[in-house]
């Protein structure tokens, strides 16, 4: 391990488990329940850390090959031994042992979490790995509550019918950079409550958490194959998972443009799909709105997690008669935002997942200001080691302006005024995306009015981004379809069985 690495460390005063695990150097995927220190091909990659740079791990570069082998395990797990022998009770119970687990380990979780993907750790225990705690457990419950229905047939002779619920099978989970650790509870809590088994593949630049959260849930009594994280690029790993004709669901969470790609794939061989793609979010303030609301909200949206957030409300539509107001109250609260290392608990902004990453929104910076948008606060790459910028305010924006129809993927919030309810909506939905949005108002009727006619998946009032695990999330249009969260995304990994009797 680097010697900065460990100063870094020792500063934090981080726990052992952690400083342990990154110490080791290489970490290896895990299929069929047994850690792989090599790949087929004995290729390996590196992991950066994004607050300096430096390389903190390396990983296996899977092939074709081991993701076959991860699918065969997973296969022959959901068909035999102990995980296809559980009941629902026991698994249900297993699943809450898995999560307990986690909380004993919240710190080392958080604080892998936070290095591997630049994530301030202030907000990273909380929403990142207590959430994905909360969203197993929450999925454990409903194990035991999978249900058909009998029916009165109208068969000439005495008969009845009865529906089945029963798991898909094998399921292809792909997961973004941006919450490595939660979004891989997305995909991996509802198809194990319902009896599914998984190959999971993290993304290239964020697999760590995932990692060390195999060797807790091996702890748990995981039975082998169950899971498998298998490490590797979305041109071998992803493509294979995909197009292998025994995995019967694809779970996806990324860009448009890739989503397209493995959406092709998927159809093709009409494999099960959930697709949970780009975002350009609207949020729509009234003149009766609470300007601390809408502070609130861009903070909690477009400036938390760096605004690596695919539902961030990065356009906002604001009333004529508050719009200077809101625009003054906005660049004010971006003072108090604190950049700096994501291990420092003081720190409310952290570094952007990648030099790449930092360029493309640094490009998006240009061409706002070469588009006419007025830049209130912030558009500069900060001077230090690390990927990092500074929170960005563009007022005066329209929606011709690159900087408003594209996914910036960067703590940029645009602005523009509106003076009626029906233009507002107008501007909310001129978008090829429709993941989330969010209405201002303390008018009741006129917020459930616009709710209606907002094109997104998931929409909130008098906040943004307000997500819980109870509730379904996804999109509509560009932004894909399908449901994360919720009872409503168990039926994704669900087959309906139905079954007439004659008696």
């Amino acid at each position: 391990m680097d010697q900065q690495i460990k100063e870094m460390l020792n500063h934090y005063k981080v726990s052992k488990q952690t400083y342990d695990f990154l110490n080791a150097g290489h970490h290896g995927m895990f299929i069929d329940g047994k850690e792989i220190t090599d790949s087929s091909t004995s290729h390996k990659f590196t992991i950066e850390d994004p607050s300096n740079g430096l390389v903190i791990a390396t990983v296996p570069l899977a092939s074709k090959e081991d993701t076959d082998l991860a699918i065969k395990a997973a296969k022959r797990s959901f068909y035999r031994g102990p995980w296809a022998e559980m009941n629902p009770g026991e698994r249900q119970n297993l699943l809450l042992k898995m999560a307990d687990v986690m909380e004993e380990n919240l710190q080392t979780l958080t604080e892998i979490e936070a290095i591997n993907a630049g994530k301030a750790i202030s907000g990273c225990k909380d929403v990142d790995v207590q959430g994905s705690i909360d969203i197993l457990r929450y999925m454990a419950g409903w194990a035991t509550k999978i249900e058909g229905a009998t029916r009165d047939t109208s068969w000439p002779v005495e008969s009845f019918g009865f529906t089945l619920k029963q798991p898909v099978g094998v399921v292809g989970a792909i997961v973004p950079w941006n919450w490595p650790l939660n979004m891989g509870l997305w995909k991996l809590a509802a198809p194990l409550a319902v009896g599914c088994t998984v190959v999971l593949k993290p993304a290239e630049q964020t697999p760590l958490s995932l990692l060390y959260l195999m060797k807790l849930w091996q702890q748990a009594g995981l039975p082998d194959g169950v899971v498998n994280i298998v490490t590797g690029t979305g041109e071998v790993v992803g493509s294979r998972l995909t197009q292998h004709p025994d995995v019967r669901k694809v779970s996806f969470t990324g860009s448009t443009p890739v989503g397209k790609i493995v959406g092709k794939a998927a159809v093709d061989r009409l494999a099960h799909l959930t697709l949970e793609l780009g975002g350009k979010s609207a949020m729509v303030a009234f003149e009766d709105a609470r300007i601390d609301d809408i502070v609130q909200a861009a903070h909690q949206s477009v400036y938390f997690n760096s605004v690596q957030v695919c539902s961030a409300g990065s356009r906002l539509y604001i009333h004529q008669s508050i719009y200077q107001a809101t625009v003054q109250a906005l660049a004010e609260s971006l003072k108090e935002v604190v950049i700096g290392d994501p291990l420092d608990p003081e720190t409310t902004q952290g570094p952007q997942i990648s030099k790449r990453q930092l360029e493309s929104i640094s490009t998006y910076i240009q061409k706002g200001l070469e588009e006419g948008a007025q830049l209130v606060f912030g558009g500069k790459v900060l001077d230090r080691p690390g990927y990092y910028v500074e929170p960005t305010l563009f007022a005066e924006t329209t929606n011709q302006m690159t900087i408003v129809k594209e996914e910036i993927f960067g703590p940029v919030l645009c602005v523009q005024a509106f003076t009626t309810e029906e233009e507002a909506i107008e501007l909310a939905n001129d978008s090829i995306y429709g993941l989330a949005a969010s209405v201002f108002t303390t008018d009741i009727s006129r917020a459930l009015r616009v709710v209606k006619r907002l094109e997104a998946g998931s929409i909130s009032v008098n906040t943004h981004d307000a997500v819980d695990v109870c509730m379904p999330f996804g999109g509509c249009k560009q932004s894909g379809f399908g449901k994360d969260m919720g009872p409503e995304q168990l039926e994704y990994f669900l087959e309906t069985k139905s079954v007439i009797v004659q008696l």
